[in-house]
């Protein structure tokens, strides 16, 4: 019955607010990795770095400005490109690049996904209907 009183609480206080979103992982996942690595190499300005991301992060979940937040999560998904995936998702993005290969059509540039260990393959371009081959 406590668990529940809790979980309620805190669903009520997060009401209207930001909530975490991919910047918040983001900081708080380089922040633990701050933190281990100082473990090792003892300098103090790198735990401080470490806490301006929890608090930045904490910043973030309790903001009631949704429409700022949401452009700056949206422009930080933009920034990151390729790397993309890899943020969000690692366990994910990995298996993905495991299992397919990303090429490029030579004419327009889209990227095409083809399965890896298949041998020599005859891709089409969905975007421009171009034909090439490609070894996965």
């Amino acid at each position: 019955m406590a668990n529940q009183d809790w979980q309620r609480k805190v669903a009520e206080w997060l009401r209207g607010r930001q909530g975490p979103d991919d910047i918040v992982i983001f900081c708080t996942n380089l922040a633990f990795v701050l933190v281990v690595i100082n473990l090792f190499a003892r300098t103090g300005w790198l735990g401080w770095v470490a806490l301006a991301l929890i608090a930045y992060a904490v910043f973030r979940i309790q903001s009631k400005n949704l429409g700022a937040r949401a452009r700056e999560n949206a422009a930080f998904l933009k920034a990151l490109g390729p790397a993309r995936p890899w943020v969000q998702n690692p366990k994910a993005a990995f298996a993905e690049a495991k299992a397919y290969k990303h090429v490029k059509c030579a004419s327009c540039g889209q990227r095409v996904r083809v399965p890896r260990g298949k041998g020599k393959l005859r891709v089409t371009c969905p975007k421009c209907r171009t034909k090439f081959e490609v070894k996965s």
